[in-house]
């Protein structure tokens, strides 16, 4: 049988753990989940790739609803209500995949914040001072990292939205006004939409780059 990796069985297990996520007993899923052997360094981890991906996907609808965009600004004939439906497509596309970074990097604050906590206290626990000192200094680095991995991802979370907006004023605009001179009247402001996109893509780019750098740190830990 082919073996899965961390990443696939971490996936697996989540799916049964948001049995008990309905329930809103975090404590009851931290515990189921240690008991299988996944504790929350590793959701942690699991959390942050599901984030970076979920960047990757939405950065690549973006680009996607952009070049759609475009395609539909460059109209030369055909049928105004299909060029409609498909620049509206776009967005509500585009509108997905943004909530869903939004969820999953919601999702890396929360087991983050419970991650630090429980570390803190511990470090309580030791009776060696020299292993607490030195648990003390990898908590720090690992907030560090933490602290540029999701400053990072909120830079990029926050460019969405005016992204999104753009969109959305030309799709309604276009609801309105299906004429070829309306969307003429619309190519003024894609060189503003280009640019907007161009800055979020690039600051996804450096998210996800963060991502990678936190998780290759952590798990070689």
């Amino acid at each position: 049988m082919m073996k899965m990796s961390l990443h696939h069985r971490l996936r697996l297990v989540l799916i049964f753990s948001l049995l008990i996520l309905a329930a809103g007993c975090e404590t009851a899923y931290y515990g189921t989940m240690e008991k299988l052997g996944y504790h929350k360094r590793d959701l942690m981890v699991n959390r942050v790739e599901s984030a970076r991906d979920a960047q990757e996907d939405a950065k690549q609808q973006f680009e996607s609803a952009l070049e759609k965009f475009s395609s539909v600004l460059q109209f030369d004939g055909g049928d105004l209500e299909d060029k409609y439906d498909q620049l509206n497509a776009a967005y509500n596309r585009s509108a997905a995949r943004a909530q869903t970074v939004r969820d999953r990097i919601e999702s890396v604050e929360d087991v983050a914040a419970d991650l630090f906590e429980e570390w803190e206290t511990e470090l309580g626990e030791y009776s060696s001072a020299s292993l607490r000192r030195s648990s003390a200094r990898k908590l720090q680095q690992t907030r560090r990292q933490y602290a540029q991995l999701i400053g990072a991802m909120k830079r990029a979370e926050s460019k969405m939205d005016p992204v999104l907006t753009a969109f959305h004023d030309q799709v309604l605009f276009l609801k309105h006004n299906l004429n070829a001179r309306a969307i003429a009247s619309l190519q003024t402001e894609l060189i503003s939409v280009e640019s907007e996109v161009n800055s979020l893509i690039q600051d996804m780019n450096a998210s996800i780059k963060e991502a990678n750098a936190f998780i290759s740190t952590v798990t070689k830990e």
